[in-house]
């Protein structure tokens, strides 16, 4: 049994190195966004010249293979103080969304493409297919040039003929500022199909691209590049690596697959939205959509091919057109949310559906609600200190006051389970070869001394959906994008202040790993098995290795969880137990020595 739990242990290092390992490589080979710019700007500059022309409140631009553009493309504006959406005609579909929204206070993007940085986040930048446009159609996908036959100051149409035969128009409306059952960053689009014969025409089956969602920084190994539907009574979502192929679990062949062209999501799709870990694109038809087929896309054209590096994803709903009477027309509404991942936002029910917020993966329940609570609460206090660091840090310690009476109960049991390990130690030794006498001394010990082998456990497990659900929040909301707090300039990546030897140097998990070797020694041992004991002592490693890549928001929530949990253990370690706790006694009846006898009555 030693080795085996020491085997176990070693295999969780070796995990948590290998995760360091991994993600190191990532941030070393994939662009920063300023690179991405850089690359575009020298693509562009070594394109054969073109002039841009403005006509008729249309730009012709010319954009970089990254893009995926269409030579000669005609983009118009619409916007409003929140989003500035990019309609080209190639496809009759969004190009790109800007988030342009503002700090009311101090006027500065909430969204900049980078720290300190005058641009805003641009979704759908590197893309396959502008957002919205009809896929693998020819004659109305993203090569047909649509014609542009209305514009107003909130409203864009456009209109394409496919063989003579039907007409489809695209008008997009978008959400005013402030208004009753809007969302300023949504979009409303409808789609009609037009029968222009004497003839019926068959039903279709027509894909309407939602986006495409690429490595957010430098840090993103691309696990949150997902894309997710909901069927209304459930929700799913894919991750990019399920199209990766994959040699399993430390190469060993365990969960290994091949690559995968697309996955395919049979409907209802009530919502379907493709993500990173800070904005998505969700998309809302009026009538659920039969199903939601997702591609891994390359977006980076510097990186080879085989670098899945070089990947984003995205993802397009199918959706079913009816047959169409001679000179008939059927209409295909739908709304598109392309912003933040802002739960109080997205649980709005009187904007979106009654589960969209499930968007944000914030686990099962009751994790889920641990975790909108926990950010409640966090949003509540950042409105008065005005900075989310500070926020993380009151949360915690509201989190750790609520959930004092129980910790302190399972303190004082940690502390009368360590008095009687001796006499359970002899015990074992005595009845190691019966079984059953062995369990019926241990119990009329724990008798005795008044002991609940229980009462340490289940006062842990009760705040364990907390613990999770802040890690899943902080890990998952948009407000942790470049919050700086102390030495750390943003609070959704580590906490890098330097490099030694190209390693990087992460404070907060470090002086996590320091306080949790202090928190071991003064913490009563929870066994007297030797080889748990040694692994014990592993934990503050292994903690200080598995956090080493996570956001510095997670290892600030940990740092202040275990400060606190010491400061309560040394409170506990001074209190006098009032239990009676009985001297312990070796198996011949004789009390031991080097044991301090609980304080009777």
């Amino acid at each position: 049994m030693d080795k085996k739990n020491t085997f176990i242990g070693v295999l969780f290092i070796a995990a948590a190195i290998a995760s360091i390992i991994y993600s190191r490589r990532f941030s070393e080979q994939v662009p920063q966004p300023s690179e991405v710019r850089r690359e575009v700007a020298q693509q562009l500059a070594t394109a054969p010249a073109q002039p841009t022309a403005i006509a008729n409140g249309t730009e012709t631009v010319f954009a970089s293979a990254d893009h995926q553009d269409q030579t000669g493309a005609e983009l118009v504006t619409l916007e409003n103080k929140y989003i500035q959406v990019r309609f080209t005609n190639f496809g009759g579909a969004i190009r790109d969304v800007a988030l342009v929204s503002k700090w009311e206070a101090t006027g500065s993007l909430k969204y900049p493409a980078r720290i300190n940085n005058p641009e805003p986040f641009v979704f759908n930048e590197l893309h396959r297919n502008p957002a919205l446009a009809i896929v693998e159609f020819p004659g109305l996908d993203r090569d047909t040039a649509y014609k542009l036959v209305g514009r107003t100051a909130g409203q864009v149409a456009y209109r394409a003929v496919l063989d003579g035969r039907l007409e489809v128009t695209r008008t997009y409306t978008l959400a005013p500022d402030e208004g009753p059952a809007t969302d300023p960053y949504q979009l409303r689009c409808e789609t009609t199909f037009r029968n222009l014969t004497d003839k019926d025409q068959p039903p279709l089956r027509v894909s309407f691209a939602l986006g495409t969602a690429a490595p957010a920084n430098a840090a993103d190994t691309g696990l949150q590049l997902v894309t997710g539907y909901s069927t209304g009574e459930s929700q799913k979502f894919i991750q990019r690596s399920q199209l990766e192929d994959s040699s399993g679990i430390f190469g060993l062949g365990i969960g290994s697959h091949d690559a995968k062209p697309f996955i395919e999501s049979t409907g209802p799709i009530v919502w379907g939205a493709v993500k990173n870990q800070f904005f998505s694109s969700i998309y809302t038809p009026d009538t659920p959509a039969a199903g939601l087929v997702t591609r891994r896309v390359k977006v980076l054209t510097r990186l080879l091919d085989s670098d899945h590096k070089a990947y984003g994803i995205t993802c397009a709903a199918e959706t079913d057109v009816p047959a169409l009477a001679p000179h008939g027309q059927a209409v295909v509404g739908a709304n598109l949310y392309v912003g933040p991942n802002d739960y109080h936002r997205l649980a709005n029910a009187e904007v979106f559906k009654a589960d969209q917020d499930r968007v944000m993966q914030f686990g099962i329940q009751p994790i889920r609600f641990c975790a909108e609570l926990l950010l409640t609460l966090m949003t509540t206090i950042h409105r008065f200190v005005g900075n989310w660091g500070i926020s993380i840090v009151l949360t915690t310690l509201t989190f750790k006051f609520v959930f004092l009476p129980l910790t302190l109960v399972a303190a004082r049991s940690a502390k009368r389970m360590q008095k009687i390990m001796p006499e359970q130690q002899a015990i074992r030794e005595k009845f190691k070869d019966n079984p059953q006498k062995m369990q019926a001394a241990t119990l009329e010990l724990y008798k005795r001394a008044k002991v609940n082998p229980l009462g340490g456990c289940i006062p842990m497990l009760l705040p364990m959906p907390f613990f999770w659900g802040f890690f899943l929040m902080l890990r998952n909301t948009a407000e942790m994008r470049f919050a700086p707090f102390l030495w750390a300039t943003d609070l959704s990546v580590p906490d890098t202040v330097g490099h030694v030897y190209g390693i990087p140097i992460n404070i907060l998990p470090l002086l996590l790993g320091v306080l949790m070797i202090f928190q071991t020694k003064l913490t009563p041992a929870p066994t007297v098995d030797n080889a748990q004991a040694k692994m014990m002592k592993f934990m503050p490693v292994m903690f200080a290795v598995l956090y080493y890549n996570w956001p510095s928001a997670v290892a600030l929530y940990s740092f202040v969880n275990v400060l606190f949990t010491i400061a309560q253990q040394l409170v506990v370690n001074k209190m006098k137990d009032p239990a009676e706790v009985l001297p312990v006694k070796s198996p011949s009846g004789r009390p031991m020595k080097n044991v301090t006898p609980g304080r009777k009555k």
